[in-house]
């Protein structure tokens, strides 16, 4: 289930940003998984990995999303603290509970898997989940506003898109409480944004 857009967001910039995330959702619904998660685990770590003793905030994929546990694992096994997202009541930043591989995760809103229990934590280098991104910076997501708040909140903090590359589109509808990402890796690449 995808929530409605922020009620921030005039009717056209909504109305737009609705338009593209059906048609990105499709779009994404056809690509062929095989092999990307993998090569997204290289790509981040040769192009663009976090620094030493970073906080991980991650996430468990869902659907049709590209496969960031590849990433997560291989992160764990360097030694870097990993968390995981809870979708709090809309209009609130999401907060990240400490996880490791192993622990239990219970089903959370929206169709998401999150921590059983875990300290919450601020991570200071994020994996961001989207729908479409742009070379900007700009990035659609499921519409909640979620990741806006909480990068907005985490000041110096690093968030890193994630996404197949064919999620690239040229431009990405934003309004002012859109949180532009320090950069996208995608499968085939890493894409430094404006902000790098």
């Amino acid at each position: 289930m995808i929530p409605p857009a922020l009620a921030e967001d005039p009717p056209q910039l909504a109305a737009a940003k609705a338009a593209l995330r059906q048609s990105a959702l499709l779009a994404r619904g056809t690509l062929d998984p095989a092999g990307a998660g993998e090569a997204l685990a290289e790509i981040i770590l040769a192009a663009c990995p976090p620094p030493p003793g970073a906080i991980i905030g991650g996430f468990w994929p869902m659907g049709a999303e590209i496969d960031v546990l590849p990433v997560l694992r291989r992160l764990d096994a360097l030694g870097h603290a990993l968390a995981l997202p809870v979708t709090p009541p809309r209009g609130k930043p999401l907060e990240f509970r400490a996880w490791r591989f192993g622990e239990a995760l219970v089903p959370g809103r929206f169709g998401t898997s999150i921590p059983a229990g875990g300290e919450v934590v601020a991570p200071n280098w994020l994996l961001v989940p989207l729908l479409a991104f742009d070379r900007t910076g700009a990035r659609l997501g499921y519409g909640g506003g979620y990741y806006d708040r909480t990068l907005a909140g985490l000041p110096g903090a690093r968030g890193i898109g994630v996404a197949f590359a064919a999620q690239e589109v040229a431009q990405v509808p934003t309004g002012a409480h859109d949180f532009p990402l320090f950069g996208i890796a995608t499968e085939a690449g890493f894409i430094p944004t404006e902000r790098s």
